[in-house]
């Protein structure tokens, strides 16, 4: 149950009303308003802007949107479940509810249990999050290495992403875009090489720069000695390049997989570039080419020489140019390079139309921060592709500072220039990582600080929810351990009398719990998984506070034997708040354990 879309949909049923009596236009868009938490709780439970959204439609009818205000809370104050519906200001409405309504919520909740949270209906409150055919792709880190830390934000952040999504009602695939083809590849299969010469007793001496140095490559090696023996050695590069490139290929995305799983992460497609052009579908970025080039957005011409900040893949020549600039990009964008083989952007198109072709209206793409520049060109793609049918959402994720104790961190000795993501998980757990991943906006900088992230104290966020989730149950165990005869199932529970809690702690967490649907749709609207972090630490801190004002005052504590029905009451908010915690913590990606040590 969203009290949020529940109060959108009377406060539209009374605007149609007026609708209906001719006071408003007809086509009044009836999703445009929002009905939300209000900034300070002292002004009440809800707070919708309706009359402010149509202020210019009310001033002809009302003479101004405080007008309309009054006449929409007035209608609200009839409302079986409206304590109080009052206007602020030029037209804000704010509504108090009466206890009823948060009891309602509680057993919803608890008859709902994990599902709580998800949507109830094709559209959410405000009619603005669709359910759709989607796709996230997150990670696609070059396979020529393991994955480092800033591939860890990228992938931690994609998954629980994906997992929002399909909590919130949308068909959801995960994708990694293997970055097989183009120059990258061909030096990792240089300096695997190297190492495969190694393998076979050649000292190789200090590696060359230009290639990759890391040891890890020292396992591919000997992986080619395994399958060739010494039938490579000697030969030109042209003679074993492929071979030596799948096999690298192969291993490195075996250890990548293998460092997602650390992370409790799978995706359900892999999607290799070079297919795109050495597939069974034949060359499909020349396809993508055609297509566009069919409705007249690839032309022949010239690119003006830049002014100010240099466009990176301008030169001065006849050249083959998609007309991203109709839908909103600075220039038009070349497909060719000056040797005939096609520009990334060229790849990057077929890769898209694939995706669209596969049925998906919402891509997601998961991109490091340096890739910004690359943006609108190709929401103009996606936009051109799909005429219009399809979405394309970028999201940019920041670096990753990697701290000790306020200190830098040395690089790893495994990977030769960077800490790998593995060792960062190996050293503080899967949980740690994860939600310290979330616990800040993807497109702010972030400093992990591996000693911090450990650290069991109310300053460490990942502990903090934990915690709430493991007193939360602890509270449960406790209650079936010295009351005899609790009945503690879901329905023992929903017999509560919820309209017993009144004590302002006990109120300020039902209204956070109320709040969980709205959460959920808003972070899935937004595409920010940050928002579900933040809200659980919010109620972990709620719940932790409770709990200490019950050490000092008896009358407040959870079991209370004397007061039976008082005690089943919260004993159902508990159960409901571990509910909470454990889905929106499940979401992320993080455990939410029963017992902390």
């Amino acid at each position: 149950m969203n009290v949020f879309a529940d109060f959108h949909q009377r406060i539209a049923g009374i605007l149609r009303k007026i609708i209906a009596d001719g006071r408003l236009p007809r086509d009044l868009d009836l999703d445009r308003f929002v009905v939300e938490p209000p900034r300070d709780s002292s002004h009440g439970d809800l707070a919708a802007n309706a009359a402010m959204v149509y202020a210019k439609e009310a001033k002809a009818a009302f003479g101004n949107p405080r007008q309309l205000a009054t006449e929409i809370a007035f209608a609200l104050s009839e409302d079986a479940d409206v304590a109080e519906a009052e206007v602020a200001g030029p037209g804000f409405i704010n509504i108090r509810l009466k206890p009823q309504a948060f009891s309602r919520i509680l057993h919803t909740a608890l008859e709902q249990g994990a599902d709580f949270g998800k949507a109830d209906s094709d559209h959410y409150g405000a009619g603005k999050l669709q359910r759709e055919k989607t796709n996230v792709e997150y990670v696609s880190a070059n396979p020529t290495g393991p994955m480092h830390v800033g591939h860890g934000r990228g992938a931690v952040f994609g998954d629980a992403l994906a997992n929002l999504l399909q909590f919130a009602g949308h068909d959801v695939a995960r994708e990694y875009y293997i970055n097989d083809a183009g120059a990258q590849v061909d030096v990792l299969a240089r300096s695997a090489y190297l190492r495969y010469l190694e393998a076979l007793g050649e000292p190789i001496g200090e590696i060359p720069e230009g290639l990759y140095p890391g040891d890890y490559l020292k396992s591919v090696g000997a992986t080619l000695v395994e399958r060739f023996g010494g039938k490579l050695r000697g030969l030109p590069e042209s003679a074993w390049i492929a071979d030596v490139r799948a096999v690298a290929i192969e291993d490195m995305m075996t250890m990548i997989r293998e460092d997602l799983a650390a992370l409790k992460i799978e995706h359900e497609i892999f999607f290799s570039e070079r297919s795109l052009t050495g597939g069974d579908a034949g060359d499909q970025v020349a396809a993508a080419i055609a297509d566009l080039r069919r409705r007249g957005l690839v032309y022949e011409g010239r690119l003006t020489p830049p002014k100010g900040q240099p466009i990176e893949d301008w030169e001065d020549r006849e050249q083959t140019l998609f007309r991203s600039t109709a839908f909103g990009d600075d220039v038009d964008r070349p497909l060719l390079k000056s040797d005939g083989s096609y520009t990334y952007f060229a790849s990057d198109i077929a890769y898209h139309k694939a995706k669209i072709d596969r049925g998906y209206r919402l891509l997601i793409d998961v991109w490091g921060a340096d890739h910004g520049g690359y943006v609108k060109r190709m929401r103009a793609a996606v936009e051109a592709l799909s005429e219009g049918a399809a979405t394309l959402d970028v999201k940019l994720c920041q670096l990753v500072k990697l701290m000790r104790a306020g200190e830098p961190v040395k690089m790893s000795k495994r990977s030769g220039d960077f800490v790998t993501l593995r060792e960062v998980v190996d050293e503080v757990g899967v949980d740690a990582v994860r939600f310290m991943m979330l616990f800040r906006k993807n497109d702010a900088a972030l400093e992990f600080d591996l000693a911090k992230v450990i650290e069991q104290s109310k300053d460490n966020p990942v502990f903090y929810v934990q915690y709430a989730h493991a007193r939360a149950k602890s509270v449960l165990r406790q209650a079936y351990a010295t009351i005899s005869g609790i009945d503690l199932s879901i329905e023992g529970l929903a017999r509560a009398d919820f309209g017993l809690l009144n004590d302002r702690g006990e109120i300020e967490l039902v209204k956070l719990l109320a709040q969980y649907p709205r959460v959920i749709e808003a972070a899935a609207l937004a595409h920010e998984p940050h928002r579900l972090a933040f809200y659980l630490h919010e109620l972990a801190s709620t719940l932790h506070a409770q709990w200490t004002r019950g050490k000092d005052q008896p009358q407040l504590r959870f079991l209370n034997e004397e007061m039976p029905n008082l005690t089943i009451a919260r004993l159902g908010l508990v159960t409901v708040l571990a509910a909470v915690l454990s889905s929106g913590l499940g979401i992320l990606g993080v455990s939410a354990p029963e017992e902390m040590r």
